[in-house]
């Protein structure tokens, strides 16, 4: 029996149609005309200390918010963005998004406005630079008088997000999302689910987060919570793909509401979730601990990782769409878990069959139509309640 909380039961009931539909060309200039989908903005420009000082008021700006990517940028990177100031290189707008009246989110550019702050903070020894290599070691307040005055001069131009005219709540988190899509001004482009985080931020966010360092689910993914140096340099972490992974559980036990494709349901999932209470987080946060937890008691150092009948073993990673399987289905018998982990033996060898059968291509990718979807989490839903009836 699947078990969704009392907000995922009722969250379905009303989605945005965000899809192609007939207009003639009078409706659509009418559309248009009406401002629909359309994002207001503003263009500034401010010198480079005047924007850093501005910084430092209070609640004007967040420049980090808990949605933003994970760092990325190095000493090398953050001096070289200093080094384009200096030589005059044009260097891309920062995007903000006005929540209140002049307080802002960064929705782009947080990694550029950490590498001025921390250069006129004297916390950034520039290195690494290339055309100005004899300034390599040195804070701010240690530059020639008129290399400073040249950086000085320097200015930094925002774009402020300043309101969605949207016919619906919903579609204008999805018209802010697009923002993400389009935007790639960082030099590192975003990946799906830091623009998912960024867009439809909520109580879920940090859930995903914190699940994402839970010890099982990391070493299933190998990914090392525990060498930060090795950490920051793991795809998975660097471009949010773990918590996207805590995410697809989460919306896939809700498959008989799938649509519009991996991506866009995920995507429908995080803005669906805004309206989740503390009491939901909750649920889900155990649902997930006690879901992995007895995944792992039958799987063990093989979780996730789909059975090869040619080697007669276990593969050496993990599959999303085996995990996908793993994680719903067990999820739906967490009330026969003794059960089950009495059963082992008996459910590692009808694993073991599902992977000798033809269907097995499911389970590492083959399939990822919505039907093969559905069917590859029923093939092994199936497998668990044969064992369980035994």
């Amino acid at each position: 029996m699947q078990l969704l909380t009392p907000t995922e039961e009722m969250m379905w009931e009303q989605t945005p149609s965000l899809n192609h539909v007939t207009m003639s060309d009078q409706e659509i200039n009418d559309k248009y005309e009406k401002g629909e989908q359309r994002i207001l903005t503003e263009l500034n420009r401010e010198k480079l200390p005047t924007f850093v000082e501005s910084l430092k008021k209070t609640g004007y700006m967040d420049v980090r918010p808990f949605y933003q990517r994970r760092d990325r940028w190095d000493k090398k990177k953050q001096s070289q963005l200093i080094e384009s100031f200096l030589i005059n290189i044009p260097v891309p707008p920062i995007i903000l998004y006005e929540k209140e009246y002049n307080v802002y989110e960064v929705m782009d550019g947080q990694q550029r406005i950490t590498a001025l702050r921390d250069f006129y903070e004297n916390d950034l020894k520039l290195t690494g630079l290339e055309l100005w290599p004899e300034l390599n070691g040195r804070t701010y307040k240690e530059l020639p008088a008129k290399i400073k005055a040249g950086i000085d001069r320097r200015s930094i131009s925002t774009i402020v997000l300043i309101t969605e005219s949207t016919s619906s709540p919903e579609e204008a988190l999805f018209l802010r999302k697009l923002v993400f899509e389009r935007v790639n001004t960082g030099g590192v482009k975003l990946s799906r689910q830091e623009i998912r985080n960024s867009s439809f931020y909520g109580k879920l966010n940090q859930l995903l987060l914190d699940l994402s360092a839970n010890p099982i689910f990391a070493e299933a993914w190998n990914i090392p919570i525990n060498d930060d140096e090795k950490l920051l340099k793991n795809n998975l972490y660097k471009k949010m793909e773990d918590a996207e992974l805590v995410l697809r559980f989460f919306a896939l036990r809700n498959t008989d509401k799938f649509s519009r494709g991996m991506e866009g349901f995920l995507d429908l999932y995080m803005m669906k979730s805004l309206s989740f209470s503390d009491e939901d987080i909750e649920f889900l946060k155990n649902i997930f601990i006690q879901t992995i937890n007895l995944a792992h008691q039958i799987y063990r150092e093989n979780l996730f990782k789909p059975f090869d009948p040619q080697s007669d073993t276990w593969k050496d990673r993990s599959y999303k769409a085996y995990y996908d399987a793993v994680m719903v289905s067990f999820s739906r018998h967490l009330a026969d878990a003794d059960s089950l982990v009495a059963r082992k033996p008996r459910l590692l060898e009808e694993t073991k069959r599902l992977f000798r059968e033809d269907e097995a291509k499911l389970f590492t990718g083959g399939g990822k139509t919505q039907d093969d979807l559905k069917e590859r989490i029923k093939l092994f839903d199936d497998m668990l309640s044969q064992v369980i009836a035994e």
